[in-house]
């Protein structure tokens, strides 16, 4: 009799590059999902196994315009004929220069100022810069951010950050001089007066106003769980810096570029910011960030203070101009309002047939849900919330969570998707919630 040997399991491409994802990655770069993409086109991701997926993530918010975008790809390879770095501070080039004159016109400033704008490759360098440049403005030492805020994973950054977990773990020391003050959450019960009181009590007990360099705040909270900053909020912080001398900074890295219906959030609140700092759909997925503010502001810091070897790459400068292309030629910020109404639409019929959804939140198309255990008590359901994202995930949805809790589900669904995708989109969660709560 002749044996026969045992046929071999079947290793799935996928788990073939997880086995080596855990070999060789170390394991605080987290995983959101367990895919790996293969290619991508406007708002669907197909993964290495041939999946369709349509995505919800965006990247986290760096897709407003869609995964590669055919102007994208055209001025980049364009570029790349060409040359592909100089370092701008060495020899500089002309599209560095042309973007940040269309940056400058699109965060203007009160009649008589101008806007300056330079470039560096990651938000948390943005955040890093904005600080310097108030700093050397101001020549004061204090920085006040928020409760449950993200800035970035550098030093700085995480300084100013808001959340514990998992992003401070126990990476400290952190920067001196940085302060924490609540930031409004109705839902939660931190209304507009009670955080204005928190801030008071703040320059009572911890540092004068006169010793602040500057306030920074996310017009809407993107880590935090999509919390919008209440429009008389940010008017009264405006007033409060203006009266001493404080350097706002409006971190647009999540919320801008038309997340919510405007290119800058905070032009819900009908103030002016003096600094902006803008990334992740600045340049449809390359590494590009930035620095727009005050032209006084800007020039406080002397030559060689600000700057970078990769800063302001000549590949991501020419993504970055054909992205303010495709804003104008398809009305974007148009289709960033209509998809917003659908997204709370939607969100709000889940929200009444799954009362779970303790909370529908957020500004355009920047929209989260909040799940709780406890409608009342407004306990966070993490453990649910995460079951409904892998549900999704296995129906050929990407969505991703955020929150203090990490009990809240975002929405980053690019501003160009289809309003069949949407529906697509929106069938697959609700099926997800059915099978969760069913369970």
């Amino acid at each position: 009799m002749t044996m026969t040997a045992p046929e071999k399991p079947v290793t799935t491409k996928t788990q073939t590059l997880l086995d080596a994802r855990a070999q060789h990655i170390p394991r605080g770069v987290s995983a959101l999902t367990p895919l790996f993409a293969a290619r991508a086109e406007g708002a669907k991701l197909w993964d290495v196994e041939g999946r369709e997926f349509i995505d919800f993530a965006g990247g986290i918010g760096v897709l407003n315009i869609g995964h590669a975008h055919p102007k994208v790809q055209a001025a980049v390879r364009a570029q790349l004929e060409n040359f592909t770095h100089t370092c701008f501070q060495v020899v500089a080039y002309g599209s560095y220069i042309k973007l940040a004159e269309k940056l400058n016109a699109l965060v203007p400033q009160k009649a008589g100022q101008t806007s300056k704008t330079f470039f560096v490759s990651t938000g948390a360098e943005a955040t890093e810069n904005a600080i310097k440049i108030a700093r050397a403005f101001t020549n004061r030492p204090g920085i006040i951010s928020f409760d449950s805020s993200f800035h970035g994973r550098t030093l700085m950054g995480m300084s100013l950050t808001g959340k514990q977990k998992p992003y401070k773990q126990n990476f400290g020391p952190f920067a001196p001089e940085v302060y924490k003050t609540p930031f409004p959450m109705p839902y939660q019960g931190m209304t507009t007066k009670d955080a204005l009181a928190g801030l008071e009590h703040l320059f009572d007990t911890q540092v004068a106003p006169e010793q602040v360099a500057a306030i920074i705040i996310e017009p809407v909270q993107g880590e935090g769980g999509f919390n919008p900053a209440p429009a008389a909020f940010m008017r009264s912080l405006r007033n409060i810096c203006d009266k001493h001398g404080i350097v706002f900074i409006a971190d647009e890295i999540q919320c801008g570029f038309g997340r919510t219906g405007k290119m800058w959030a905070y032009e819900h609140s009908g103030i002016i910011p003096d600094l902006v700092t803008i990334a992740k759909s600045l340049a449809g997925g390359l590494p590009l960030a930035a620095v727009t503010g005050r032209a006084d502001i800007m020039d406080a810091p002397h030559p060689g203070g600000l700057g970078g070897t990769y800063a302001g790459n000549p590949l991501a400068c020419a993504a970055g101009l054909a992205v303010l292309e495709i804003f104008e030629e398809e009305n974007i910020l148009e289709q960033a309002v209509t998809q917003g109404d659908y997204l709370e639409r939607e969100l709000k019929a889940l929200q009444s047939d799954f009362p779970m959804i303790g909370d529908v939140r957020g500004l355009g198309a920047m929209m989260a849900i909040e799940l709780v255990k406890d409608l009342e008590k407004k306990t966070p359901d993490a453990d649910t919330a995460t079951k409904v994202v892998n549900a999704a995930l296995e129906g050929g949805l990407i969505v991703i969570k955020a929150g203090m809790h990490g009990n809240a589900i975002r929405i980053l669904v690019p501003l160009n998707a289809s309003h069949a995708e949407l529906e697509a989109g929106f069938k697959i969660l609700r099926k997800a919630f059915e099978t969760v709560y069913k369970k």
